[in-house]
């Protein structure tokens, strides 16, 4: 399975965020059903599922293993995984994220942190490339304060439109066809954000996390990846089979 396959699916994203405190007296083992139970009914109507690192890692060495096991589920089902985890550090240390994740899991995707420079990325590039994966790097987020860096004026534009030209020159190297294994995230309630990032990154998959409960609106247009978590993977709050796929066709209705 090579990652950029999952461009040529349906638009749209699970994101898988666990929270014990909804799965009963026997959490884990509700999570892994439910989790499983979703992939199926929902496989054919996703690009990709995203596993967010933190809700595992917070549930310890079991919710480690819990994480194995659904990814390995998700892969089994044909369907691409991106792990969620911002990873970001410098040489041997970004090697060993990429092994971790991108290496370990042929085909799969990782979200990255861009702060400490490109040279810091390029293993997660190395990796991506020579595994048939992908690399989402931040570029425009949407919590209250990333403006405070994001937005920050640099002759005359925002740093994450300097970002995204950055990315997008250094992603023609590992460019397969119309598409890169460099891609960004943007958050999908920025939309003029989002149609800023493609006119400079024309060749970059976009993730676009934000869909649904966050107020974001799925977005139509090639190689735009609409990720939804709550909206989906917790619709009304609670897991609930029927309503996420109830959720997942309504949301697809708006871009396909």
């Amino acid at each position: 399975m090579d990652f950029l396959e999952a461009l040529s699916r349906p638009p749209l994203v699970l994101g898988v965020d666990p929270r014990p405190e909804l799965h009963g007296r026997e959490p884990l083992a509700h999570i892994r059903r439910y989790t499983l139970e979703l992939l199926e009914a929902l496989a054919s109507r996703l690009a990709a599922v995203k596993f967010q690192l933190a809700f595992f890692e917070a549930m310890g060495p079991e919710g480690q293993g819990l994480l194995w096991e659904l990814v390995s589920g998700a892969r089994v089902m044909g369907l691409p995984v991106i792990f969620d985890g911002k990873r970001g550090d410098i040489g041997s240390t970004a090697a060993a994220y990429a092994r971790a994740y991108l290496e370990a899991f042929p085909g799969s995707a990782l979200t990255a942190n861009p702060y400490l420079g490109l040279d810091a990325l390029e293993p997660f590039f190395r990796a991506a490339s020579a595994r048939g994966g992908a690399v989402f790097v931040l570029a425009k987020t949407t919590n209250p304060g990333a403006g405070f860096l994001q937005d920050l004026e640099v002759a005359g534009r925002p740093l994450y439109l300097h970002l995204t030209e950055a990315l997008a020159e250094a992603g023609e190297a590992y460019r397969e066809g119309p598409w890169s294994r460099v891609g960004l995230v943007a958050g999908a309630t920025a939309e003029e954000a989002v149609l800023a990032i493609r006119a400079l990154a024309p060749h970059a998959p976009l993730l676009l996390p934000g869909v649904g409960a966050q107020g974001g609106r799925p977005l139509k247009g090639p190689g735009l990846l609409n990720s939804a978590s709550r909206a989906l993977y917790y619709p009304g709050g609670r897991p609930d089979l029927e309503a996420a796929l109830e959720a997942a066709e309504a949301l697809l209705a708006l871009v396909e």
